[in-house]
Formats: C-alpha cells, sequence, structure tokens
C-alpha cells in the first residue's frame, strides 16, 4: 500500500519542485494532494503527467494523511504543524520555525539520518521534522565525511546566494530589473533593500544586534545542531543576480592533517557529493550547470597554507532542491526505507 502525502504551499517555488521531484523519484505515493491558502483554489499544478488542483489547506483531513510536507512560511507552519501532528500525519517541514526546538529533528539524510529511529519511537514526539536552511544543507554534505576524517575546528564560509531563496517575486524582480537596465526603462526595488540585477547584496534576512544577519546566525545554529556542536563557523551570507543554485566559498581548520588529495578522494565517494575539481579553466562546476541536479557539487579543493591544517573549497547546489524539496522528500524516503514509517490502512 502506497503513502498518503500532502503538499502545503504546492503553489511556490518549493512546493512545485517538491511535485516534481515526487514523482522524478517514483516516491511511493497514491495519493498526492496540493494544498494552499484560499486564495489559490484551484490554481493547478503539475505532478508528473497529471495535473492537480490546489484545495484548501483548512478543508483537508489530515487524519487520513500519511506524510505533509510543509513549504508555505513560518507563519503557516506555526499554526498548523502542531495541529497536523496530532492528527497522525508526520509533517516535514521546509520553514525556519522548527528548526531550533529540542523537540524537532533537523535532518540530512547524509549527515544524521541516524536521528530519526530515536525520534520515532518516541510515542510522545511532536511529530514535526525540520528542513535545515538551504545554504546549510549542502555545506553539511559536503563537510560530514572531512569531520569524520579530519575533526572540523572552524568553518569560515561565504555565500553566493541566488535570488530563488527569496520566492518567485524575488525571480521577478531580477528579471524585470534586468530588462528594465537593457531597455533604459525604470528599475523598481521592491524585494530587496537594493537593486539586485547586475549587482550583490550582503545582506539576507533581518540583521541582529550583534551586526550579524539572521541568515548567518542560521547557518551557525544549524551546522552545530546538525553536525557538531563543537565546530565554530562564521558566515558570509551574500544575494547575488542568480536565479537558481547557491553557491559557498568554504575555508576549513581540521584538528588533524588532511591533504587537497586525500579530501578530494573522501568527497568522491561521499553520499551526495560529486566532485567536479580540474585545475584549468573551466574545471568547476557553477550555478548555472548545477541548477536542475541533485547533488551537492564540490570543486576548487586545495590547501589552506594560512591555518595549521587548512582546507578551502567551491560548494554549490540547487537551492531548490537539495536546499529545499529534495531534502526534504529524502527524510521521508529515510523513514520508509529505515521502516519507521507505514501507510495507514
Amino acid at each position: 500500500m502506497g503513502f498518503k502525502v500532502a503538499i502545503v504551499g504546492a503553489t511556490g517555488n518549493v512546493g512545485r519542485e517538491m511535485l516534481a521531484i515526487l514523482a522524478e523519484r517514483a516516491f511511493p505515493a497514491d495519493d498526492v494532494v496540493a494544498l494552499a491558502s484560499s486564495r489559490s483554489i484551484g490554481t493547478e499544478v503539475s505532478y508528473g503527467d497529471k495535473v492537480l488542483k490546489v484545495q484548501n489547506l483548512e478543508h483537508h483531513d489530515f487524519s487520513k494523511t500519511d506524510i505533509c510536507l510543509m513549504s508555505a512560511g513560518s507563519g503557516v507552519s506555526k499554526d498548523w504543524s502542531p495541529k497536523i501532528g496530532a492528527m497522525g500525519c508526520l509533517v516535514i517541514d521546509n520553514s525556519s520555525c522548527w528548526r531550533y526546538d529540542e523537540r524537532v529533528p533537523l535532518v540530512v539524510p547524509e549527515v544524521n539520518a541516524h536521528v530519526l529511529e530515536p525520534f520515532m519511537k518516541d510515542e510522545k514526539r511532536l511529530n514535526i521534522i525540520a528542513n535545515p536552511n538551504c545554504s546549510t544543507a549542502q555545506l553539511v554534505v559536503a563537510l560530514k565525511p572531512l569531520h569524520d576524517r579530519a575533526t572540523i575546528k572552524r568553518v569560515v564560509v561565504s555565500t553566493y546566494q541566488s535570488v530563488s531563496g527569496a520566492g518567485k517575486d524575488a525571480m521577478d524582480e531580477l528579471f524585470n530589473q534586468s530588462r528594465a537596465i537593457f531597455s533604459a526603462g525604470e528599475v523598481k526595488v521592491e524585494k530587496f533593500s537594493k537593486r539586485i540585477a547586475f549587482n550583490v547584496i550582503p545582506h539576507i534576512d533581518v540583521f541582529m544586534e550583534d551586526g550579524f544577519t539572521k541568515e548567518e546566525w542560521k547557518m551557525t545554529v544549524e551546522t552545530k545542531k546538525i553536525l557538531d556542536l563543537k565546530i565554530k563557523l562564521t558566515a558570509t551570507c551574500v544575494r547575488v543576480p542568480v536565479f537558481i543554485s547557491h553557491s559557498e566559498a568554504v575555508n576549513v581548520e581540521f584538528e588533524k592533517p588532511l591533504s587537497a588529495d586525500e579530501a578530494r578522494t573522501i568527497l568522491r565517494s561521499a553520499p551526495g557529493c560529486l566532485v567536479i575539481d580540474k585545475r584549468e579553466p573551466g574545471g568547476y562546476i557553477t550555478p548555472h550547470e548545477a541548477a536542475g541536479e541533485d547533488a551537492t557539487f564540490i570543486s576548487r579543493i586545495r590547501e589552506d597554507s594560512t591555518v595549521e591544517n587548512g582546507l578551502a573549497f567551491w560548494c554549490v547546489s540547487d537551492n531548490l532542491r537539495k536546499g529545499a524539496a529534495l531534502n526534504a522528500i529524502q527524510i521521508a524516503e529515510a523513514l520508509i526505507n529505515r521502516k519507521l514509517l507505514k501507510a495507514k490502512s
């Protein structure tokens, strides 16, 4: 018997990607329901070769649903995820709402799928599993195998984040601004704090008292929760005029020596990683090539001589897939493969 799956926020960038990936991966679902707010009722979305009509979230009976893929923002998740979970439907939430709650596991399957078993065996569980921030997801996939080998002490990361991470309106703003510049039209700034077309903005999410942005704080806290509390991490998060895929320049300091050659070998065999690292023009990955792909791509692996046991690399992944939709579905697959979740009769 297949699973009954509901996608909340099915009309958004990530919701549509979830539907596409469920079909691509032949997820064992007998029934898939697209849900959103009342203003989106009747909107048509694609699921494989089928067309689904979006239904009202408020009218859906989650007691008959096995898995809810939640991608409607923190506000909706805060109100709805506990209610849905209490009805016996497991929620996998893509928002930041539950990531830092001690009762909720924050999961990247290639890194810490082992936390799922004790969570699912807890009869008093909240029934919510959190998806990490898009930038964190790809970073920890790359860091995990290196940490296992040489133990990470400190990470310095600069991100180059595409506009799709800020939603459809942000993608439209980049397109419209670019078109306006080429046609000598008016450049309207609405979604971002400054013009994004042909520009970069060192500001994602709100500023905090210490001068870091919340996006940068998220990367620090989430990496610790997923990978190791002892790791020190500092981030600078930058929005760039790219539609899809986040890139990261990563510098890592280890407790033990680790050469670039050994790191390359380790990463080539690591789950979720794909190394493209030729020391020649074009011998590396860019956001353009990573878009639409599932892997976390790693290039430019080299030793950092400014610190003892240092390594630097370039990391790119599709933020709508591994950074959001794909990771959520991989969590569901991990639960099923480990026989931790069964379909309701």
